[in-house]
């Protein structure tokens, strides 16, 4: 082992606690053995190797955990949303019922009766509600087949199960205990005195005011802090599919070919020379490459880089991303060169000792100078640093995401260690990429037959992968926003049209005593955009601490990006004017000498 190769570093080792011990104990090993090595290699010192024990549960589960915690917050918010919009609707019922509850109560209803009977009305929107429910689920998960990232873990299994059912029933009655409990109570113990005589009713009707109008403000408060997170996934949404990848995607068919059976460096290098040449041939064809890794493909390969610096400090090593590729790869890819030159031919040969890097690594490693000359330290073939010559510099090239640049990039061609590393293929075509797939295999099988061409599709579907996760997470929160907004604006709406009937009396004194209708209209539409108003505030604050949970998934906007706040604010007090205006002008509409003879 002592004479092993050290620079090998693309393996993960899977491995089952024994029973009683914790993943903590695992890294305390592990990083005991890490110490070790480092001590014995210099290169693992100088590499800053540490070993990571990270449980595979919650290894399978992280790119999309984002997701599902924005897509689980959601669902919670949109059901207090809703739990509140219903208590708010039957607090209004019990404050029309109070008379019938009076007489009911003065004809000897006991209270435990009158308690019930509210009761069973939740009981029965809840069930009702209950049952749409269960439908609409079955819909939403139609839609998250279509939308959903692919490799979300135990997705197939995503069904309305007994589970499902159970969890629904729970709901409904908590729900109905929830929001029954109130208006229950308040049925049970009517004031007779005060409900029965018409001068009490008004009394009676507006007591439960307060309770209203906190829940309208709970409601904006929970939908604007919803809003955001939809107004930020949009907003990175956007960014990601005018993100600059660093080559152009369009019209490139992409496979990978390994050949196993080739065992020289001169096999290797005249079947990929065969392999180039039978698809450039293919009509419609424009330029043909290989390289490994391919862009969003999922594979890494990562070495350690410096400058000359680094020989008397090893220290000053730092870590990059390493791309082996054919000469052509960059013209094939689009990707633009910004000095220098790309490799040819006569650099595809082993120990040729020359690189192609990208504008982040110059920037690192050369601030403010010129790259194409200089030389670079890297260690991946052997413990010491072999110097490379810098050829040129080409635009930084997005590949474990298009959210995010990564790594800063060395290139190096493919025939430096021996051809045949450049497994992944590319060619870019003069039509539909996909329109070219059975060429592409032919052209393969006529040069080998028992070597096939997988994971043969085009560069379009790499990019709809990456971007796959927060299409997911914009989709879901996107649906649930514009639930809780409509939800919202009913509540709004519905509290203001109460307070304008239950108001009828006072607005006709007010009109009576030389109060114009855009007073009338104004003082209206002013008590709804007040509680608008203080649920924003709040929902200010609940968006700060929950969009958190959105960082790893946004792109080009920070969690607290003060524009979309300011943004959503607007737009959202313009949809409560829109519910507050039709109150606000039934109110503005009434005739004073009618209003006056309400009871």
């Amino acid at each position: 082992l002592d004479n092993a190769s050290r620079t090998d570093g693309i393996f993960s080792l899977i491995g089952r606690l024994r029973d009683g011990a914790t993943a903590a104990q695992a890294q305390s090993e592990v990083d005991a053995v890490a110490s070790e090595l480092r001590s014995r290699f210099q290169v693992k010192e100088t590499a800053g190797m540490h070993f990571r024990v990270e449980p595979m549960a919650a290894d399978l589960v992280k790119d999309v955990k984002p997701a599902l915690l924005a897509l689980t917050w959601s669902g919670i918010f949109v059901l207090l949303i809703a739990c509140v919009n219903v208590a708010n609707l039957l607090l209004v019922r019990a404050s029309q019922t109070e008379g019938e509850h009076a007489v009911r109560a003065a004809l000897g209803g006991s209270g435990a009766m009158l308690a019930r009977q509210a009761l069973a009305e939740a009981l029965l929107l809840s069930a009702i509600g209950a049952l749409a429910g269960l439908g609409l689920a079955a819909l939403g998960i139609r839609v998250m087949e279509i939308v959903a990232p692919e490799g979300l873990p135990r997705f197939d299994t995503v069904s309305i199960d007994t589970t499902v059912l159970g969890f629904t029933l729970l709901v409904t009655l908590a729900t109905t205990c929830a929001l029954g409990v109130v208006p229950a109570l308040r049925a049970s113990r009517p004031d007779l005195m005060s409900v029965l005589r018409p001068a009490g009713r008004v009394g009676a009707r507006s007591a439960g005011k307060a309770l209203r109008h906190a829940a309208v403000i709970a409601e904006v408060a929970l939908a604007y802090s919803l809003l955001v997170g939809c107004g930020l996934m949009v907003r990175s949404y956007i960014a990601l599919t005018h993100a600059n990848a660093g080559y152009d995607p369009s019209g490139l068919l992409t496979f990978s070919l390994r050949n196993g059976r080739l065992k020289t460096p001169p096999e290797k290098a005249a079947f990929s020379q065969a392999l180039h040449d039978r698809l450039a041939a293919i009509p419609g064809v424009q330029a043909v490459t290989a390289a490994y890794p391919f862009p969003l493909d999922g594979n890494s390969a990562n070495l350690r880089w410096g400058t000359e610096a680094a020989v008397a400090d090893p220290a000053k090593f730092r870590q990059g991303s390493a791309r082996f590729v054919l000469p052509g790869y960059f013209e094939t890819m689009r990707t633009t060169v910004i000095s220098g030159r790309t490799f040819s031919d006569a650099d595809n040969v082993p120990g040729a000792k020359v690189v192609v890097i990208d504008r982040l690594l110059a920037a690192k490693a050369f601030p403010n100078q010129a790259a194409v000359g200089k030389q670079l330290l890297s260690r991946f073939r052997t413990p010491e640093p072999e110097a490379f010559d810098v050829i040129g510099v080409v635009e930084h090239q997005r590949h474990e995401t298009l959210a995010r640049d990564g790594r800063e990039t060395l290139y190096f061609a493919d025939g430096m260690i021996g051809h045949g590393f450049a497994t992944s293929w590319a060619v870019r075509t003069a039509g539909d990429p996909a329109s070219f797939a059975a060429q592409v295999r032919a052209a393969v099988a006529a040069i080998d037959p028992m070597v096939p061409a997988a994971e043969l599709k085009p560069m379009s579907d790499y990019v709809r992968r990456s971007q796959a996760p927060t299409r997911f997470a914009l989709v879901c929160i996107s649906v649930f926003a514009a639930i809780a907004a409509v939800l919202a604006a009913v509540g709004l709406y519905g509290t203001l049209a109460l307070v304008v009937r239950q108001r009828t009396t006072e607005i006709g004194v007010r009109m009576a005593l030389g109060a114009s209708r855009g007073r009338i209209f104004m003082l209206v539409i002013g008590r709804g955009l007040m509680l608008s108003g203080a649920g924003i505030a709040i929902g200010l604050g609940i968006a700060l601490a929950l969009t958190r949970v959105l960082r790893s998934l946004l792109v080009g906007v920070e969690a607290t990006d003060p524009l979309t706040f300011a943004v959503i604010a607007i737009a959202f007090g313009g949809l409560a004017a829109i519910a507050c205006w039709i109150p606000a002008r039934r109110a503005a509409a009434l005739d004073a000498a009618e209003a006056l003879r309400v009871d």
